[in-house]
């Protein structure tokens, strides 16, 4: 009896146990540890995050705001949990519900899909995990058996920076697109490399950062380099400075700081633009976001202080801006626009009406709408001076070009401006009318998105829905089931053969690409009849694939012909595996694969302007700014390769062949998944001798350990064909005894100042020295022979864009070593 009594209360206790203390232990652990091998579960059945040892922070999956069903791994504050500190990727990798974390001791942080492929990884230093810790500053970090970091969140800021975090020389922290929408913003808040803390725009579409910062600390010094700015320091009491290297300090916050001991603190760069410093009492539960409030917040009037001439400003295109008494901006459509994105309030305006046409006689139907205390500073194209009020207004209504006229009653001047208008603002203090031109049929205020549609008699609506539920319930009941059963099958089989229609076959499901027999690609490309080129791994063709016009596009087909060696054919597999999950704009995508026997085929979208070299080497020499967008896009695609895509990857034959161009001479780094991968756990590998005569890095000749910047240096190489338009190696030329080799002809001319010779008095790049002298002294910095010399590819892109300078490159180059060895 005694003994079936505790057994009875072992089996209590266990269940208690499980009930209780593990749910417990999901949810958190009282040190901050991680161990290897814990994981968490993106799901809104249970809550699990792991703490820091006082509960401060939490680290875990947070369910989105608008979706019951993606989930963002992030770090915040575990009493306010609305409050987001950190996130996972650069623009918040979202996670389907399932998805899991795990902390491996090879990789890191890794996500994985309910399916298994990987979605984020923490790039982490070379070294093995040995656990994981949340401390009480809110910074994860990855540490290995010595104690040392190997990866941590400090590093690798979002829109929010915590006391004790600091930002070095070419930080950045970028605010989100909106307050539930994580994905990068147009702002950013950067240490650049002179030493001044800077607020600026990007642009979203090229990654470019505007020079013209519309807040700043000036902590730069161009006669005094030891009174410039090299690091920006968070401290534990909550006080932010800019150190400047003579040791002084540059404090951003006033002395009477609040204390962190009883407030939580944090400098976040908010997505309409505003870099505001918050506090909030650490004694309280259930906090929410309501509960901060703002020591600091700069600039003082974002509306006024952004107007650079390029990027529409703190709102979108023919926005207003309007600051609040929070010194928060407001945005808000002019009359008769509405706004492109009706889901962004902040972004940009396009018109209700047909934009007015040269070709209409008179005014063509339009009206002149007056805003007072309101201003568009740029897109002028026309000024009037002497003028009054009423002569802009006629000047405007009957110019075909104008949309908007500003008239300015100090100065008597009348501005005419094109759409699309930037940096709209209105404020008390812009002394300025402007007159917009709209069209005389009136809209309605209350529906600024637009017409709506008239809505049908309701009454009707409800006599054609009775009718149809009496006809369906007049009939059998069996019949009624035979019906919808039929009805779905029906729309599920148009349904699924549209589908494979438009896929033109399989999908596999491990990395979203198409999976096509080699009959299929057979008849894409007609028996394999046109060539588009051939390189060291195969033959590429056209094909079209698609079985109905609206679905049909061209596609360049790989015929793999060294599939023999196990070797190749685990290229090949890698290549399926790992490229289906890199998407980048700066890379030919890959769409499909065919494995099939001896056969291997790889589908990549078709590239309409061929390639670089048939675009640089021909008979027109292209312009000045086409080379420079294509040799920046190239940057960008390698710095992906390198450092952002799931896998790193060094591609080991940059070259003019490999760099293709789509309908828009967009550059498109190809044939990058038949390189050799860089493993998850190696900083660098080595190999067999890779690439093409005049693009190979030294180091592949010395058995020396090849690294990225093997790619590094073969990019040096292309810069200089891509400014000069000529072959690094010209056979004609190699029969002279000067100018053979480019490399070696450019570090001449920058030595002895005569760039002039080097671009064969090329005007247009001439008449754009500062650059062009810029992209020579890069290319120089890239083919250096010691490697360690070489920048990396980010460093190499912020050069390129003018956001570092660059350094005056030594006088060394071994275009000799990678020809003749």
């Amino acid at each position: 009896m005694a003994s079936a009594t505790s057994a009875h209360l072992f089996f209590l206790f266990f269940f208690l146990f499980t009930l209780i203390v593990l749910p417990l232990r999901a949810v958190g652990q009282n040190d901050g540890n991680v161990e290897v091998g814990a994981s968490l579960s993106a799901t809104t059945t249970t809550n699990s995050s792991w703490l820091s040892p006082s509960g401060d922070f939490a680290f875990g999956f947070r369910n989105l705001y608008d979706s019951h069903h993606l989930f963002l791994l992030s770090i915040w504050y575990a009493k306010i949990p609305d409050t987001i500190v950190w996130y996972a990727g650069n623009d918040g990798v979202l996670a389907p519900e399932g998805s899991k974390l795990v902390l491996t001791p090879n990789s890191g942080l890794v996500i994985n899909d309910p399916q298994g492929n990987v979605l984020w990884l923490s790039p982490k230093s070379a070294g093995l995990v040995s656990h994981g810790f949340l401390n009480d500053t809110g910074n994860f970090v990855i540490k290995d058996d010595q104690n040392g970091v190997l990866w941590q969140s400090f590093d690798h800021p979002r829109d929010t920076l915590l006391p004790t975090q600091i930002m070095e020389t070419d930080g950045v922290v970028s605010s989100r697109v909106s307050e539930a929408n994580f994905t990068r913003g147009r702002f950013q808040l950067r240490l650049l490399e002179d030493g001044n803390f800077v607020l600026n725009t990007w642009s979203l579409v090229t990654d470019f950062s505007y020079a013209t910062a519309y807040w700043m600390t000036g902590t730069n010094d161009p006669n005094n380099s030891t009174n410039s700015g090299y690091r920006v320091i968070y401290n534990e009491f909550g006080n932010m400075f800019v150190l400047r290297r003579n040791g002084i300090k540059f404090d951003l916050l006033p002395d009477s700081i609040v204390p962190a001991k009883d407030y939580y603190h944090r400098a976040t760069l908010n997505f309409d633009g505003v870099l505001a410093w918050y506090y909030h009492p650490r004694n309280v539960t259930g906090g929410n976001n309501s509960g901060w409030s703002i020591i600091k917040s700069v600039p003082d009037n974002i509306c006024l202080r952004i107007t650079g001439e390029v990027d529409s400003g703190a709102c979108g295109y023919n926005n207003i801006c309007e600051i609040g008494d929070d010194q928060r901006p407001s945005c808000k459509c002019p009359p008769g626009f509405s706004l492109l994105d009706p889901n962004d309030k902040y972004g940009s305006c396009k018109p209700n009406f047909k934009q007015n046409s040269c070709e209409e006689e008179g005014n063509g139907g339009y009206r002149l709408e007056q805003l007072t205390n309101t201003d568009w500073p740029t897109s002028d194209y026309d000024q009037l001076v002497n003028f009054n009020a009423e002569q802009c207004k006629n000047s405007c209504l009957n110019d075909c070009f104008c949309a908007v006229a500003v008239f300015r009653l100090d100065t008597s001047t009348c501005w005419k401006k094109k759409l699309p208008l930037s940096n709209g603002r209105k404020d008390s203090t812009v002394t300025a009318t402007a007159f917009l031109k709209v069209t005389d049929i009136s809209t309605d205020d209350d529906n600024p998105e637009g017409p709506v549609p008239p809505n049908p008699d309701p009454k009707s609506n409800r006599k054609r829905l009775n009718y149809l539920v009496s006809v369906l319930l007049g009939t059998s009941v069996f019949m009624n089931i035979t019906l919808f059963a039929g009805i779905g099958l029906g729309i599920f089989y148009f349904c699924n053969r549209q589908l494979s229609h438009a896929r033109g076959g399989k999908v596999n499901g491990e990395n979203n690409v198409r999976h096509f027999s080699y009959k299929e690609l057979q008849e894409a490309t007609n028996g394999f009849k046109e060539e588009l080129g051939r390189g060291a791994f195969g033959v590429v063709y056209k094909g079209m694939v698609g079985s109905t016009p609206d679905v049909r596009r061209f596609v360049a087909v790989k015929k793999i012909d060294c599939v023999s060696s196990k070797e190749a054919d685990r290229e090949f597999k890698t290549e399926v595996n790992v490229i289906g999950q890199t998407h980048h704009k700066n890379l030919v995508r890959l769409i499909g694969f065919c494995e099939e026997e001896e056969q291997r085929l790889l589908v990549y979208e078709f590239m309409s302007n061929g390639s670089l070299a048939g675009f640089l080497f021909g008979e027109f020499k292209p312009s000045w700014v086409e080379r420079v967008r294509i040799a920046q896009g190239v940057a960008r695609g390698l710095f992906y390769l390198h450092e952002e895509c799931i896998t790193p990857i060094i591609h080991c034959d940059i070259k003019p062949q490999n760099i293709l161009l789509d309908e828009y001479h967009n550059a498109r780094i190809s044939d990058f998944g038949l390189a050799k991968l860089l493993m998850l756990n190696q900083s660098q590998t080595q190999t067999v001798i890779r690439g093409t005569k005049g693009y190979v890095a030294p180091e592949w000749f010395r058995n020396n350990p090849v690294t990225a910047k093997v790619d590094v240096y073969s990019y040096g190489v292309l810069l200089l064909e891509i400014v000069c338009c000529r072959r690094n190696i010209s056979a004609e030329m190699m029969k002279g005894e000067e100018g053979a080799i480019l490399t070696d002809l450019a570090a001449d001319c920058y030595q002895s100042r005569t760039l002039d010779a080097l671009l064969h008095d090329d005007a247009e790049a001439l008449a754009d020295l500062p650059r062009l002298e810029r992209f020579v002294m890069v290319a120089l910095w890239c083919v250096q022979e010691d490697p360690t010399m070489r920048p990396t590819m980010r460093r190499v892109t912020q050069m390129l864009e003018g956001v570092v300078e660059v350094a005056i490159p030594p006088y060394s180059t071994n275009s000799c070593i990678s020809i003749t060895a």
